[in-house]
């Protein structure tokens, strides 16, 4: 399922057999910074940010050297979803990874709320602002967390408005994402339409970080999760590199999201930081009735409670609770 296109020592990129509907190209790339975002709650602020921006010029290295793109500078432009887009640094790691400097950026605003409190619908808020470019033959590069993918869909309609619009051409879209399925169902779904606008149009490429998250709804069987929010372990299609990395620490493959509230996470730390001591808070409170080995099983069932030795999953919990708690201080 999962097929090797380019192996350095930072990064490593697999291409994903999609099926003969689906005409954009998917990869899953894995860098030590990404499997660390993942792994470890408490990066977080400044770290987080350039550890993911790193990460990104890695990969769009690979991506290059592989031959799966072949951007221009000029042509080139990053399309910022705010505030998510702006995790990823893409402006910079172009910068970093090509020695650019003439590439452009855009923006436009799109946060996402649940149409009532416990509802599984979302739509779109705070759309208001827009400061679009489009070069003549525009590559758009793009970086955003997807769970339902409900600010994508918006992002992608957007882009293709304004393209048109401007009365430019599209060449391609690059997408990374930490998130799940319906980043492809979506990416496809506007490969397809853009392919039908615009004759230029050479190719959609989409490329998870670390792997293709599943997102829990009602039925999931977690003791602990958030429905349509949370990218979770449980039956994704992951790296082998990052299956590997859960067994460094016996926290790792307990945490409860891949990425938990990215905005928050990079700009408001107070916001981020309890959420994650709330979580570990509950955990500990799991320990109560169940095991590490118990709720292992529970969030990443394919790995080998043997593997991690004899782990104390409150003392575990209490390790966990103080790392963040001194970040709050």
């Amino acid at each position: 399922m999962l097929e090797t296109v380019s192996s350095e020592k930072e990064c490593k990129i697999y291409r994903i057999e999609t099926d003969a509907e689906c005409t954009s190209e998917e990869y899953i790339a894995t860098t030590p910074g990404t499997r660390a975002i993942c792994n470890d709650s408490a990066l977080a602020g400044v770290d987080y940010t350039l550890a993911l921006k790193n990460s990104c010029s890695d990969i769009l290295k690979g991506l290059k050297t592989s031959g799966v793109l072949n951007m221009d500078e000029k042509d080139t432009i990053v399309f910022n979803v705010l505030r998510g887009g702006l995790n990823f640094g893409l402006r910079e790691a172009l910068a970093s990874a090509y020695d650019w400097n003439r590439h452009g950026s855009a923006f436009i605003s799109a946060q996402r709320v649940r149409k009532s409190r416990n509802s599984e619908e979302w739509h779109i808020t705070e759309s208001h602002y827009k400061k679009v470019y489009v070069p003549d033959n525009a590559w758009v590069v793009i970086g955003d967390v997807v769970a339902t993918g409900t600010s994508l869909e918006y992002a992608m309609q957007e882009l293709s408005r304004a393209v048109e619009q401007s009365g430019s051409q599209l060449k391609g879209i690059l997408f990374f994402t930490y998130g799940g399925r319906r980043s492809g169902e979506i990416i496809s779904r506007t490969d397809k339409i853009c392919r039908d606008r615009f004759p230029a149009y050479e190719k959609s490429v989409l490329v998870y970080l670390e792997g293709c998250f599943e997102v829990p709804g009602s039925a999931t069987p977690l003791s602990i999760k958030i429905t349509g929010t949370d990218l979770i372990r449980y039956q994704s299609l992951l790296a082998p590199e990052f299956i590997d990395s859960q067994y460094e620490d016996p926290a790792y493959p307990l945490e409860r999201c891949a990425i938990y509230d990215a905005g928050s996470r990079a700009f408001w730390l107070p916001e981020y930081l309890a959420d994650v001591h709330s979580y570990w808070t509950q955990t500990k409170n799991l320990a109560e009735k169940m095991s590490f080995c118990d709720l292992l099983k529970e969030r990443m069932p394919r790995l080998d409670c043997e593997r991690f030795g004899k782990v104390d999953l409150r003392e575990l919990c209490d390790r966990q609770i103080s790392k963040i708690a001194e970040l709050m201080d």
